[in-house]
């Protein structure tokens, strides 16, 4: 009987077919009896006897592989592939799946929700009335400001659909195909990374973590940007340094910022007693129905590579080439 190690948490606790999908097809499973993300070390002691991981955010490296002596599949939970070695997966025979769509709505709502509680100064005014503190703050609306979005992919451009009807001042846009174009929306265009920095009142970043991206917003970054500006991350955790945005924002530059993602999770540094910085514990996919989906689409590729199927979800070679090139 093969058998399914799922790591993720928490899973099918709001949607039970992932776990009738594998009961159906007979297929002995194990949810990460921890509760929490996997340590490397805990993953490996782990591992020795499945054949297919359903995969969350802990690391799966070149050593968890090697000690699965079974494992032939990684079904992610999820669009990030940072924490899978995908060179040490295809040297060793041994198949990646993602789910690249599903999460994408959850996240760019909210990114939305972060911008509209940053802007208005929600979460100040809600910590200060449980404290019997009244205090009413002048807020920004989305119409009177330039937004900086920095990845446009899926996630980057459901954000920006969904701030069309907010009609934002402006949009500049960063990605790293330079050829970008947004013609039928003139508000909307394209600028360096630089020109982000310095012009946009609100700044939020979605890309992927890679060798490139690590590091990307340092402390020289967030003062080159206005003193009155916000940022947002809820892409990966290491793209922002959290300590030189820490520093920062204890210098009084900045309005505020929000993060969903960090370096290392569950979050515990300085960023917690700042109190105009926004925090949620890397909940980004986790609306009922688009994490639902991940967890069905992640055990249905499970399924069709334990029945040979063909797989309908296979991470591109392009996500294999940006760890083969260090990118």
């Amino acid at each position: 009987m093969p058998k399914v190690l799922i790591t993720t948490v928490p899973f099918a606790d709001k949607n039970r077919l992932p776990i009738e999908l594998l009961r159906k097809e007979n297929i002995s499973y194990l949810i990460n009896p921890i509760g929490r993300k996997l340590k490397e070390r805990e993953l490996v002691d782990m591992i020795a006897d499945f054949d297919v991981i359903i995969a969350g955010t802990e690391l799966i490296t070149e050593e968890v592989m090697t000690q699965g002596k079974n494992l032939k599949f990684i079904s992610r939970v999820g669009i990030g592939l940072d924490s899978v070695d995908l060179l040490a997966a295809e040297r060793l025979g041994i198949k990646v799946s993602y789910t690249p769509d599903a999460p994408a709505p959850a996240v760019a709502e909210l990114t939305v929700g972060m911008m509209l509680s940053l802007l208005r100064y929600v979460q100040l005014a809600n910590s200060q009335m449980h404290q019997g503190l009244w205090h009413r703050y002048f807020g920004r609306r989305i119409s009177e400001i330039t937004i900086g979005i920095i990845g446009f992919g899926r996630i980057g451009q459901g954000v920006i659909d969904r701030l069309t009807s907010f009609r934002p001042y402006k949009i500049l846009v960063n990605d790293i195909n330079n050829e970008v174009e947004f013609t039928s929306m003139s508000w909307i265009q394209f600028a360096t990374k630089e020109q982000i920095l310095e012009q946009a009142d609100l700044i939020s970043l979605h890309v992927p973590l890679t060798s490139k991206t690590k590091n990307m917003i340092c402390y020289d970054e967030l003062k080159t940007m206005k003193k009155d500006a916000i940022i947002i991350n809820t892409s990966r955790g290491g793209i922002i340094n959290e300590l030189d945005l820490a520093k920062v924002l204890n210098e009084g530059h900045l309005a505020g910022a929000a993060i969903d993602v960090f370096e290392k999770e569950p979050y515990d540094g300085e960023l917690k007693d700042i109190e105009r910085c926004l925090l949620t514990s890397h909940m980004g996919s986790m609306s009922i129905d688009c994490r639902s989906l991940m967890e069905i689409e992640a055990t249905k590729e499970a399924v069709r590579f334990l029945s040979g199927q063909s797989l309908q979800s296979k991470v591109p070679m392009e996500e294999y080439d940006v760890q083969r090139q260090g990118l």
